[in-house]
């Protein structure tokens, strides 16, 4: 014992200063990491507009319902939208499109003898991290078009509508190639490694990325804002 307290006093500069560099050095790191989550997410959501509907409650009626208001709109929407070729035009044709999007669930809601309002906003919205198809958006707030049945108290569905992978099939895991390019036309190579998980190369380190991401923007928000959590 008293060797010890002789080599802690003969030593205590030494292990007094190993720890200060050893909060600095993770001080460092932290705010770092914190940095670059804050970069990416902002990037990503900066060129992407994502598409959110919520239905008016978990019945199974409700849930149906929310998926036939969905493909009404799709199905118009996707000739709209497919000549855009970027976010500023995209947001204009959803502007533009609104009210006949409201009608449009509008219509679909009394098809099914329900008296449910509808209400249809283009704004602001926090996400958690979401895996669609082989794409993965982290968490964080994102411009979405937001169509809400009801209350809005169900399980809710979304996808991206800018770049169109609301329109593809990703029924098998994987989003084309074709569709690919066009996230990466509007993404640096960072954030395109980021989102695709970088399954070309680099896969750990990328995966690893995501991770720091999705933790900074996860304690960033859950503090702030209740993050959508119920999903179909």
């Amino acid at each position: 014992m008293m060797k010890l307290l002789n080599w802690f006093k003969k030593e205590k500069n030494f292990l007094f200063a190993s720890i200060i560099l050893g909060t600095l050095i993770t001080g460092i790191i932290l705010q770092y990491s914190k940095a670059y989550s804050e970069t990416i997410q902002t990037g990503i959501a900066d060129n992407v507009i994502r598409f959110h509907v919520i239905a008016n409650s978990d019945s199974e009626e409700d849930q149906e319902l929310k998926k036939e208001v969905r493909d009404a709109i799709l199905n118009e929407m996707s000739p709209i939208l497919s000549e855009s070729s970027s976010i500023e035009v995209s947001r204009e044709l959803l502007i533009e499109n609104m009210d006949k999007m409201k009608a449009i669930a509008e219509d679909v809601v009394a098809q099914w003898g329900k008296n449910y309002s509808v209400k249809v906003t283009l704004g602001p919205a926090v996400f958690p991290t979401k895996q669609y198809g082989d794409i993965v958006l982290p968490t964080g707030e994102y411009e979405a078009l937001r169509v809400s049945i009801g209350k809005g108290e169900g399980k809710n569905w979304w996808c991206v509508m800018f770049p169109p992978l609301c329109f593809v099939d990703v029924t098998h895991g994987v989003v084309p190639e074709e569709t690919k390019k066009d996230l990466r036309g509007v993404l640096n190579e960072e954030e395109f490694k980021i989102v695709t998980q970088a399954r070309y190369e680099e896969e750990v380190p990328v995966k690893v990325k995501l991770k720091i991401v999705e933790w900074w923007q996860e304690r960033k928000y859950d503090k702030k804002h209740q993050l959508v959590k119920k999903e179909l």
